[in-house]
Formats: C-alpha cells, structure tokens, sequence
C-alpha cells in the first residue's frame, strides 16, 4: 500500500483548444482543488479570459498529440496528486464530495483513482453502454508513473494500486453534430498515426469485417439500444470511426508509394 504524507493537496489539470462553451461548468466543478494548471494550444475564443477568472495557473503549449500535451501539463503542477480532467467534462457534485472526503484523510492507501465517464450525446446523458461505465484512471499521485507518448488515447501508466469511485464526471464532448465529425476526423487521423507508429496493418477484408462488427457490439453487445435513438447514431459512428481509421492506416501503409 501506498502511504502519503497527510492532508495531501491535488492539482486539477487540463489542456484546452477553444472550449470556451463548456470551460466555465468545468472549472465551477473545480474550485475545490488547491490549483487548477490549465495548458492552451492556441485558443482564439474566450478561454484564456475564463481561465484568468477563476485564477487558474494558464500557459501556451503547441499541441503535437495529447499524451505529450498533458505530460506538460502536468509538469506545471506544484503537487503530486493530480486530476486530469477534459474542459469539456464536469465533475458531478456527488463526485465532488467523494473526492473531497479523501483528501479530508490523514493518509491515502491507494496510488489512483479511476473514474466513471458518462457520455452526454445529442442532448442525452448515457445510462448504458461503454460511453455510460467505463471507468478511466484520472487521479492519481505522479510519484507513481503518468502519461504515456499516444497521440490520441493516451493513457496513464502507474504503479500500484488503484481505485474506482463510485461517482460520475459528465462528459460534454459534443455541441452538435457538426463539431462531433470536427473531432473525428481530427481523432480516426490521430488513432491512424498511432497505428503506423505502433507498426500495425490492415487489409481490405479486415476494414470490410470490422464496420459491421463494430456496430454490432456497439449497439447490442454494449446496450447502446436501451440509449434510444442517440445510441443507434452512436453504435453508427462508432462503426463508421472504426472503418474510416483503418482507412486511414490502409491509405499510409499500402497508397503512399502509388
């Protein structure tokens, strides 16, 4: 077991691109940290001015990927427990308090937490499905490990033992329909990148296998009919995600040369 000094003090992290719309719900949720660390790549909106308003610690990174963008980020902390939160998720407020009565502890026993994220897609909270309760590790104290160099997906490789809470963070990825294929087209290039990096393949039947599989145990394997029609749309992009990344990975391994 892992054994911190008491009264351990966390820093929230997040890095932000123009999330002006959904920044404000997010740091409100915030406020009981000992500092909030927030790294921008260039916004032009407003998010600088609310960054300033709810004084949190602000600095400019160019983004070249976001394993890299939220090591950075985390760098600037000044303390070791760290909760890396999206700008565009809220932490609800039954989390807040779960989250509050463990820093309230002499002593933590764990070296993380990992937490509920629930999708909110066309204006519908999640309440079954993958996108409704899978757990990520997003506290944890950085003496243990941190994030990995992925691109997109970047996980946080650590040492010892971890946690699930039994709060949610709410997830707001999407205003609309428009900024949902703005994310991912950004996103299949990033997991495409990825996969070359990681020397993977993909061949024509596999891309042609895997969009109907996907939507498959998209929509009724991970339950996404019980989300009504937003998770029949779901399970269609989920399936569609899958097929244009490959093609995208297919493009760079078999096209590049032609």
């Amino acid at each position: 077991m892992v054994n911190m000094a008491n009264k351990s003090k966390v820093s929230a992290v997040i890095i932000t691109l123009n999330n002006s719309d959904t920044l404000e719900a997010t740091l409100k949720a915030l406020n009981w940290c000992d500092e909030i660390v927030v790294v921008d790549s260039g916004s032009t909106d407003s998010t600088k001015d609310i960054c300033l308003t709810y004084s949190c610690k602000f600095s400019f990174h160019p983004f070249d990927g976001y394993g890299e963008q939220k090591q950075y980020a985390v760098s600037l902390a000044e303390n070791d427990w760290i909760l890396s939160i999206d700008s565009d998720e809220v932490v609800s407020e039954a989390l807040q308090e779960e989250l509050k009565s463990i820093f309230a502890q002499d002593q933590i026993q764990y070296a993380g937490f990992s937490i509920i994220i629930s999708l909110v897609f066309m204006g519908k909270i999640f309440r079954y499905g993958k996108e409704a309760n899978l757990s990520h590790l997003r506290l944890y104290n950085r003496k243990f490990g941190g994030f990995n160099d992925d691109k997109l997906h970047e996980k946080i490789i650590l040492q010892g033992e971890v946690k699930k809470l039994r709060n949610i963070v709410i997830h707001y990825s999407y205003r609309d329909i428009t900024h949902y294929f703005d994310k991912f087209n950004r996103f299949t290039s990033y997991a495409a990148l990825d996969a070359l990096r990681k020397k993977k393949k993909v061949g024509q039947f596999k891309m042609l296998v895997k969009f109907p599989a996907a939507f498959f145990i998209a929509y009724f394997v991970q339950l996404n009919f019980m989300n009504g029609f937003p998770g029949f749309i779901w399970s269609v992009n989920t399936a569609y995600y899958n097929l244009i990344k490959y093609l995208k990975l297919y493009e760079k391994t078999n096209l590049r040369n032609q």
